[in-house]
């Protein structure tokens, strides 16, 4: 398992936000972190990049000990990590080709010609080839979270954790950022979505978790759907596509 937290308290500023908590994710996986806004889904996910510490029960994320990393750990979990946040974060200084660049030479990348190929193949991936020269506030808000999922994969992640990566787009934007995710987890990379747009679990099949009067529980079965095995390779295009 790439995630596995066994009976573990997720605790904010002195106040227990989860309780008892198990969660799994493993390679290749699709997890959504369903519920309503409040009920602990940032919170929970913030625990797995070693914003909020773990202090009970059994929680590993990758070859990390949760409960035990030290501060100065929490990069090197981290390059390991994408991460996708509702409101982009991106930096509105420079274009969409800088940002990217930027990261790559924060996470050690010191060749300019490895960097520019890397740069160029992520926005193909996400389809934004054309857009390497833009501003970010000369994109739209479905694009600006397209060059935030490409920012997420340039260091080829284990993991990628997308919270509310669809909340802040139109519902056709939001689908394409999902689909876009979706191809990426095809390809072995384990993906935990947190969203409330519950239309996106029936078009992109996967295991979900419900955040619920303190509690973290599976609702997978619920739904009625069938989580595609052994992750058969589709392009993104193909995912947009099947789902239109």
């Amino acid at each position: 398992m790439r995630i596995d937290y066994q009976h573990v308290d997720i605790v904010q500023e002195g106040r227990v936000i989860l309780k008892d908590v198990s969660f799994q994710a493993g390679p290749g996986e699709f997890v959504y972190l369903t519920g309503k806004v409040g009920t602990g889904k940032s919170s929970l996910l913030k625990t797995f990049y070693g914003e909020l510490d773990v202090h009970t029960g059994t929680a590993r994320v990758l070859d990390w000990d949760m409960a035990r990393l030290k501060r100065r750990r929490v990069p090197a979990l981290r390059k390991r990590l994408g991460i996708v946040f509702q409101d982009f974060q991106l930096l509105n200084d420079r274009n969409v080709y800088a940002n990217l660049d930027f990261v790559l030479k924060a996470t050690g990348w010191k060749k300019k010609k490895e960097r520019a190929a890397r740069i160029t193949e992520v926005l193909a991936q996400v389809g934004m080839a054309d857009k390497a020269g833009q501003m970010p506030y000369q994109l739209s808000g479905g694009e600006q979270q397209c060059v935030c999922i490409a920012r997420a994969i340039l260091n080829r992640p284990d993991i990628i954790l997308a919270d509310e990566a669809t909340g802040n787009l139109d519902k056709e934007s939001g689908r394409r950022a999902a689909a876009i995710l979706y191809g990426i987890c095809q390809s072995g990379t384990t993906v935990v979505l947190s969203t409330h747009d519950e239309e996106l679990i029936r078009e992109f099949p996967g295991v979900v978790y419900r955040c619920e009067s303190g509690c973290l529980r599976e609702y997978t079965d619920d739904y009625g759907i069938r989580i595609p095995s052994g992750m058969e390779s589709k392009s993104i295009e193909e995912n947009i596509t099947d789902n239109n």
